[in-house]
């Protein structure tokens, strides 16, 4: 037994087992981290009807989640297959479907809301950019809860660091690596749980309940932040391994700067050219 200065992150993804035979392993972290982030939007939602900062009914609320929540699963699993894993996606499509061995992009859930956003908008014939403005405040605890269970999953680790309160990843090295021979690590996670999630979260409820902004400048504020926190945490968050660099920049990088450039422009756009709803 080797004594070893770091914490060992060796949780069980799985929050509950089934029984050998059973057609599913179990319910993981992951699967219950997205099903409480939707639980808390629609509390929110529910909250801003009654507090009359909502338009909606809240069982328009329950309809505007289940649009979001094809949205984030069909635009997240598809933008991981085209961005990180498209040699895999190309050689078996089916893979899409696998949604239970992880692999869900942050960027590719985003355009899935988005597309949400306007089919909703459009049936319930509703201003795109007031839906907007709610949604980004209620996405975030969603966020939060997703990169605790990345971080209980063992994945997206950090760059190797010894600071004090790196962590040893045993999925980072080879399997059979004895943990006292592996590097340890940024718990890159907790790190983007902190400011995607928790810090954001707070900023977009701060704006939305100032009720100054004009339609969509919140929606457009959160892109632009986001992406400057994620582009903050790539710093210390190891690329994922096998996935080429786009212009010396990891691919979290490169694809916050687009947000943060379509931010600016719904920045733009809300102050100077949105006169009517859309």
């Amino acid at each position: 037994m080797h004594s070893y200065p770091f914490y060992v992150v060796d949780f069980d993804p799985f929050a509950i087992r089934f029984p050998d035979g059973f057609f599913l392993e179990g319910i993981r972290w992951y699967g219950l981290a997205y099903l409480a982030g939707f639980i808390i939007g629609i509390l929110l939602l529910n909250l801003y009807t009654a507090k009359k900062r909502n338009p909606l009914s809240k069982d328009d609320n329950i309809s505007l989640i289940t649009y979001l929540l094809f949205g984030v699963i069909i635009g997240g699993r598809l933008g991981y297959m085209l961005f990180y894993d498209f040699g895999n996606f190309i050689q078996n499509p089916l893979i899409f479907f696998q949604v239970w061995k992880g692999g869900m992009a942050s960027h590719g859930g985003f355009l899935g809301v988005i597309i949400a956003m306007l089919l909703f908008a459009r049936a319930k014939k509703v201003s795109f950019w007031k839906i907007s403005d709610m949604v980004v405040t209620v996405c975030c605890p969603g966020i939060f809860l997703g990169r605790l269970a990345n971080f209980i999953n063992g994945e997206l680790w950090g760059k190797i660091s010894t600071a004090p309160w790196a962590m040893i990843f045993p999925h980072s090295a080879p399997e059979g690596t004895p943990i006292y021979e592996i590097a340890a690590r940024h718990p890159s996670q907790l790190y983007e749980a902190l400011f995607e999630g928790l810090l954001l979260f707070i900023y977009v409820q701060w704006r939305f309940w100032r009720g100054k902004a004009p339609k969509g400048q919140i929606a457009g504020e959160f892109l632009v932040v986001y992406g400057l926190v994620r582009i903050f945490c790539e710093l210390f968050r190891e690329p994922d391994f096998g996935v080429s660099l786009i212009l010396g920049m990891s691919r979290g990088t490169f694809y916050s700067l687009i947000s943060i450039v379509i931010g600016l422009c719904v920045i733009i756009y809300a102050k100077y050219g949105c006169r009517k709803s859309v």
